[in-house]
């Protein structure tokens, strides 16, 4: 039911006229909203039943003097407290009233104590209210319980503009278009009534504390603080809120005298504190069933409703996510979902091409004539003990190629090409309508925040900020520019070691395949194509994945180099390192393969050798198109299980072995107490210390997988599908179970990350493009039976078109020698279209070839340019915001106004009421 505000006569009514319409269902925007809900999970209940009353006044009892000095709480209220953490209630102080908002972690054998102990009481003269606890399972380890007062929350979130509720919602233009609907849109909605419920879609029974609540938002500040919705101050600031502005005093709080010693970073970062994380809200876990006792906490309940494996089907509760983890993760997992949902049509079309290729892989022309093809003598692939072969050897490799190199192969690269563009047009959109419901779209034009090693390196240099009218530190342009000299010279050189590490592995197949074709087992002679690709590919991947530990530690170093001036920069900078340095190891030797294996090989008789000593790689007689299907296809799936083991059995093992040491330590003390949530925290994960750059680039990393090679493994986007299914869960399972809580952080969009993924659409279009003209023989197929085929003078065309292909693409050599002074002519066939041995130019190019190499090139121009038509047509046609979120947000703006004046004014009537002051209708 929306407000409504009585206006004096006279005075402007519109908006009085408008709150009187009738209200319809409005958007989850809901951040500081759903604080205020009154329906939460059953065992919340005392969580919010904390009177309003004032904080107290002084915070002495809650510290003692001294720094060192620890006080623990006696037996029987530990073991209390113990037994209430299976609600938020016992994550409190040792009274049972102040909430911990953020946990300090140090060691009493740490030297560091007299810059703790400043830190510590800089943090109380700020306002925080600090209360100590030592560890039931380290005697070394003590805990720094912080609480924020409800003054300082109001101080720091006036300062950080934290928005907040101030009165419900309306909207007058949802009512109208729904009343004014036409009659097949009312008919519409009624037959969707009756269909079945979706399936994926959580009840919202089991989110009872997600009810849809809607409140106009604005920056918080004391002046004002009547405008605010305010039924309970223990809720008006929701925990992730409270979190966010203690993090944001210990960021700024000095520990020594001087601009650069400050800052919980630097902290943790000598030692002084061996952590920092605010607290998870209890167990994930209850005795007791979710659907007949409720949620113990929102923990609990996002583990019942998202990061068990049962329910892998179900979307993914984003906005309980971003309440718990905050904004920044909650758009992370948006996206994920998002990218996971668009990847099922282009699993779809991906299997439906690649069972194209398999059911009429048996009425191939080409593989028909390769595996018939007793007589057809092949040149030897090495020389020395290398023999002659005979084509139809390679009759199972024919068949496999076929299965990627078909007439749906180029369908499928246009697809995936304006999939790609879809995918990201409709993100936009998406992303533009959680901005909305999430308050985040005036955010993005707050200033952010410096970051302290930034304030610290240049607290000497000052200019007045042009937004804010504030002196801040400045880094001169040729500091700036010396610096990021020297970190473009560092990305080209760990680029350079890539192309080393390449080049080895392609001399490594030069070798593998000289033996593999010389091999006495007759297995593996005859299948070498497969051996050497196999082999190389797994001397590839680990060399990928031991070059990207030394990666990740050469762009932390360069990017800190750089002293980037705020998080965003700084994440942003290393995100941009990373993801070159990864695409580069990972992609450098599908590259090789997709566009110079064998295009350097010579022919037989003048054969270019590397060193003087080992010769070029060859294609197989049926394409290329094989060996970079092999290599995509093993790098993805053994990256992926590699990643997988990463993000969620190293934490498991690290988690199991940390539980192993506390059973440990409970049985030399003989305690029989539940240990408290701060000991269960501090002995989980720390989450990366890169943040979601990790998890973001895994994802872009495989999105460029997916869709620069797609045209040669079509399966693919099926593979990146399965894997995103179980990555969903698994990330959900990692960030709720076996991490701590991370701080929760805003943001309005994926950051640079966005731009890279329209850059690996646009190299994906030019990539395919080249794969189907160049690794394909899709043209010279194409080329073929248009001009040099059976049916040139007929109007159809089939495969029985392609009848003498095979013989028409091999060229002879003859392979003579002398006998008893004799000349005896042995010819062998090769993959080229040369002149005989017997014609006046031999071993020349014929004019075939010259036909081919034209209509390659016309290809790649043809696809391009089509391609990058379709794209830019479909961006210009998919807007980056509904018309109707449009609408709404401006309607929004010019309600909240009229709101704030009139709030103001009956605010200042009741002020002169009070005062017994005469009563006036209009504005004083």
């Amino acid at each position: 039911m929306c407000f409504s505000v009585s206006l004096p006569a006279g005075m402007h009514t519109s908006i009085s006229e408008i709150l009187k319409a009738k209200t319809l269902k409005s958007s989850r925007r809901s951040l500081p909203c759903l604080a205020q809900s009154q329906t939460h999970p059953q065992n919340l209940s005392h969580f919010l039943s904390v009177p309003l009353s004032p904080e107290p006044k002084t915070y002495s009892h809650s510290v003692s003097a001294s720094c060192t000095h620890i006080t623990p709480p006696p037996t029987e209220n530990r073991t209390e407290l113990g037994n209430n953490l299976e609600n938020p209630s016992g994550l409190m102080f040792r009274d049972g009233k102040k909430r911990i908002d953020y946990i300090l972690v140090y060691k009493k054998s740490s030297p560091q104590v007299e810059k703790r102990c400043t830190f510590e009481r800089n943090l109380r003269a700020e306002g925080l209210m600090l209360e100590k606890e030592p560890s039931l399972t380290n005697s070394d380890i003590l805990f720094v319980k912080i609480h924020a007062p409800w003054d300082t929350l109001c101080k720091y979130a006036e300062q950080m503009n934290i928005r907040m509720p101030f009165r419900k919602k309306c909207y007058f233009t949802d009512w109208k278009k729904k009343s004014m609907g036409s009659r097949f849109q009312l008919r519409f909605r009624q037959l969707k009534s009756w269909l079945p419920r979706n399936p994926m879609k959580l009840d919202k029974e089991a989110l009872p504390d997600l009810e849809e609540t809607d409140c106009y938002t604005a920056p918080f500040s004391r002046a004002r603080m009547h405008h605010f919705t305010i039924n309970n101050r223990e809720t008006f600031f929701s925990n992730s809120t409270r979190s966010r502005i203690v993090h944001h005093v210990l960021q700024r709080t000095k520990y020594e005298d001087g601009k650069s010693k400050m800052g919980i970073n630097r902290l943790l970062g000598n030692s002084t504190y061996e952590a920092a994380f605010p607290p998870h809200e209890g167990s994930y876990k209850s005795r007791h069933p979710i659907k007949t006792h409720g949620a113990q906490n929102h923990r609990h309940l996002l583990y019942e409703r998202w990061a068990r494996w049962g329910i892998w089907y179900k979307y993914q509760p984003l906005d309980l996510i971003r309440r718990y983890f905050g904004e920044k993760i909650g758009l992370y997992f948006a996206w994920l979902g998002w990218y996971t949902g668009m990847l099922i049509p282009a699993a779809l079309v991906g299997l439906f091409v690649f069972l194209y290729g398999l059911f009429t892989m048996d009425s191939s022309q080409v593989s028909k004539e390769i595996c018939e093809a007793n007589t057809t003598i092949m040149c030897p692939m090495c020389e020395g003990n290398c023999s002659s072969w005979t084509l139809s050897d390679s009759c199972v490799y024919a068949k496999v190629t076929y299965l990627f190199d078909n007439g749906g192969t180029v369908f499928f690269a246009i697809f995936m090409a304006i999939w790609a563009t879809v995918f990201l047009e409709f993100w936009k959109r998406r992303r533009a309508e959680l901005t909305y419901d999430w308050d985040l779209i005036d955010w993005e034009e707050e200033e952010e925040e410096l970051r302290p090693q930034f304030e610290a390196k240049y607290s000497r240099k000052e200019r007045v900020n042009p937004i804010s009218g504030k002196p801040e530190p400045f880094q001169p342009f040729t500091d700036k520019l010396s610096r990021l000299m020297v970190s473009v010279s560092g990305i080209f050189f760990m680029i350079s070691l890539v192309l080393t590490a390449v080049f080895a592995v392609v001399v490594f197949r030069l070798i593998a395949m000289e033996k593999f074709a010389s091999f006495q087992w007759e297995f593996v002679k005859k299948n070498w194509q497969f051996a050497t690709s196999g082999t190389g590919v797994c001397i590839n991947f680990m060399i990928i994945m031991s070059l990207n530990v030394v990666y990740e530690k050469v762009a932390y170093l360069l990017t800190n180099l750089e002293h980037p001036r705020t998080e965003s920069e700084w994440e942003n900078s290393f995100a941009l390192k990373m993801f070159l340095f990864q695409f580069v190891n990972l992609n450098s030797s599908t590259f090789y393969i997709a566009f110079f294996l064998g295009r350097f090989a010579g022919r037989p008789g003048d054969y270019n050798k590397l060193f003087h000593r080992w010769r070029m790689e060859e294609c197989h007689p049926s394409g290329c198109l094989i060996d970079l299907c092999l290599q995509m296809g093993v790098i993805m799936v053994l990256k992926q299980i590699w990643n997988n083991f990463m993000e969620l059995g190293y934490p498991l093992l690290q988690n199991w072995w940390s539980r192993r040491k506390m059973k440990r330590a409970g049985e030399q003390n003989k305690s029989k107490e539940k240990l408290p949530q701060w000991d269960r925290d501090w002995n989980l994960q720390p989450m990366n210390a890169h943040g979601l750059v990790d998890e973001y680039l895994e994802m872009v990393l495989q999105f460029g997988f997916t869709t620069i090679f797609v045209a040669a493994f079509p399966l693919a986007p099926l593979l990146a599908l399965l894997n995103n299914i179980i990555e969903i869960r698994l990330d959900a399972y990692k960030f709720v179970t076996q991490w701590r809580r991370p701080m929760p952080a805003r943001a309005t969009d994926i950051g640079i990350w966005h731009g890279i993924l329209e850059g690996i659409g646009v190299v994906a279009v030019i990539t395919n493009a080249f794969v189907i003209a160049i690794t394909s023989d899709y043209i010279p197929r194409f080329v073929y039976a248009f001009k040099y085929g059976p049916c040139v003078d007929k109007g159809y065309r089939h495969e029985k078109c392609l009848r003498g292909y095979l013989n028409n693409s091999l060229s002879v050599f003859d392979m003579g020698e002398l006998k008893n002074g004799s000349y005896h002519p042995r010819y062998c066939r090769y993959r080229d279209y040369r002149a005989p041995p017997w014609s006046p130019e031999p071993y020349d190019f014929t004019l075939q070839f010259w036909h081919v190499l034209a209509a390659r090139l016309a290809f790649i121009i043809v696809f391009e340019h089509l391609v990058f038509g379709i794209k830019t047509f479909i961006a210009h046609m998919i807007p980056d915001m509904p018309k109707d979120l449009c609408d709404r947000m401006r309607r929004e703006k010019y309600l909240m106004q009229e709101m704030m004046y009139e709030t103001e004014l009956e605010h200042l009537q009741k002020e002169r009421k009070k005062n017994g002051k005469r009563y006036h209708h209009e504005w004083p």
